[in-house]
């Protein structure tokens, strides 16, 4: 199943896909059963029905070809740094370039959704914490990027940076998360392609990583990183960073 949380004539709702005009994920089916059309919603970040989150853990330079790209080896062991709720924004929602940046790129990043409290979990065991999957778009002010492998705040915390959605997918409907297709357009265009498998550390492996010396909560993020291909993005641009299966998130750059 497909979970959205929007807002509608001034009130937040849950809702799940439903098909609208033979589109099968054109509209939200309410929490109260009204069938209402995606473009008459403002969406939120899917962090329902899973807690908020406690915890967004992400990942840098987790594909190769990506820190091939940003001309570093790759790392021996993860990168992370976290993030705090106030940088989430959803689907078809603005996200603001700083004045006078000179370099601000996307990155399409599949985000697992933790389900029950994780604490040294074994990796064969990993799968069966996870709530679901969704699609994030981690943007990165590159211009105050100090530490590829460690970046500051005003790189990776700011407010709306970091669309969220559309949809939070249930896991037992992803049947292989580390198979999955990425892909980002700009205005239409594709500028970046790659696929869940080539992650350097996978989505088993993270959860067994961090859950031994932390404990996830129900509603944690963890952003999994991007592969290459990231492009700076100006006011009026429009990105979709799509995964398969999870379906397309859009945003526009102000």
């Amino acid at each position: 199943m497909k979970h959205a949380r929007v807002m509608y004539e001034g009130r937040e709702y849950t809702g799940t896909s439903h098909e609208f005009g033979g589109h099968p994920e054109a509209a939200v089916r309410l929490s109260d059963g009204r069938v209402i059309s995606q473009d008459l919603l403002t969406w939120l970040p899917p962090l329902a029905p899973t807690p908020r989150p406690r915890s967004i853990l992400a990942l840098g330079l987790n594909y190769a070809d990506h820190a091939k790209e940003l001309e570093f080896k790759a790392p021996e062991e993860p990168l992370v740094f976290v993030k705090g709720e106030g940088t989430l924004t959803g689907h078809r929602q603005l996200t603001r370039r700083p004045a006078g940046v000179r370099f601000m790129h996307y990155e399409c990043e599949l985000t697992v959704v933790i389900g029950k409290t994780a604490e040294r979990v074994k990796r064969d065991d990993a799968y069966d914490f996870i709530a679901g999957y969704t699609v994030a778009n981690d943007y990165a002010i590159r211009d105050y990027l100090e530490n590829w492998y460690r970046p500051n705040l005003r790189v990776k915390n700011r407010d709306t940076c970091t669309p969220l959605g559309p949809w939070l997918v249930d896991a037992a409907d992803v049947p292989d998360p580390m198979a999955l297709a990425l892909q980002t357009t700009v205005n239409g265009k594709v500028t970046q392609t790659g696929n869940t498998r080539d992650m350097i550390f996978d989505v088993p492996f993270l959860i067994e990583y961090f859950s031994s010396f932390m404990t996830l909560q129900p509603g944690d993020l963890i952003l999994t990183g991007t592969p290459d291909g990231v492009v700076d993005c100006q006011p009026g641009d429009v990105i979709v960073t799509s995964i398969e299966g999870l379906g397309e998130l859009i945003n526009t750059i102000e």
